[in-house]
């Protein structure tokens, strides 16, 4: 479950545009905005290890305090990465009641994935639904939701409805056509030794006609007679 015990100092800033969000970032300063419940949206930035440390940390819900003020539990909202190198370039945060109860995504994670009988059969296991969404109150929303597939058979498909949820947490996607994982027999190999004989014949009689083309007219005619 989510703790409160991450805090992420921030600094107020102006927002300037994306010119002024490159100068940041060049410094290792994340920008952010934080908006939500009874106040104005905030714009920040944040020392970029520091934000990283206390994401990681945090599960759903952070203390945020700006230029040294009082902290506000948030929760991250959206979190914008390079491309390339995968770093965290822009956060949206969100305030919240830690007595009310929020929407989230949460990730899901299968476990047991190389102990199923249908995978060492060599089935091939299809992941379909990757996050789920919850509502719970924001200490209780969990960093992920975790199911075990280790007795899956080639040909199952399992639902949400096999999930169990963490005390606390309601599901907000529909348990019975929500599909999670899928196991199906395994992919065949298309042979192609009949495409390379069939491509050597061809290259042969390209080869004859060729030769039969650049050969001189006695030799043609001759070959024609015989």
């Amino acid at each position: 479950m989510a703790s409160t015990t991450a805090k992420l100092d921030v600094s107020s800033r102006s927002a300037q545009g994306s010119r002024a969000a490159r100068r940041l970032r060049r410094t290792n300063r994340v920008p952010g905005v934080v908006y939500g419940g009874q106040g104005e949206a905030l714009c920040f930035d944040a020392d970029a290890r520091e934000l990283r440390l206390a994401l990681a940390s945090s599960g759903a819900v952070l203390d945020l305090s700006i230029d040294g003020g009082k902290p506000t539990p948030v929760v991250l909202k959206e979190a914008q990465r390079d491309p390339l190198r995968g770093a965290t370039i822009h956060v949206d945060l969100l305030r919240v009641r830690l007595d009310q109860a929020i929407h989230a995504v949460v990730p899901l994670e299968l476990t047991g994935v190389e102990d199923a009988p249908g995978v060492k059969e060599g089935g091939v296991l299809e992941q379909i639904a990757r996050e789920l969404n919850v509502e719970a109150l924001p200490t209780a929303i969990p960093e992920s939701i975790v199911h075990d597939i280790g007795e899956m058979q080639i040909g199952e498909t399992i639902s949400l409805s096999v999930v169990v949820m963490p005390e606390g947490v309601t599901l907000l996607d529909d348990a019975e056509e929500t599909v999670l994982a899928t196991l199906s027999p395994p992919r065949l190999q298309v042979e192609e030794e009949p495409e390379v004989e069939e491509e050597t014949e061809l290259v042969g009689e390209e080869e004859g006609e060729a030769a039969a083309e650049g050969a001189p007219e006695g030799e043609a005619a001759a070959s024609e007679e015989e």
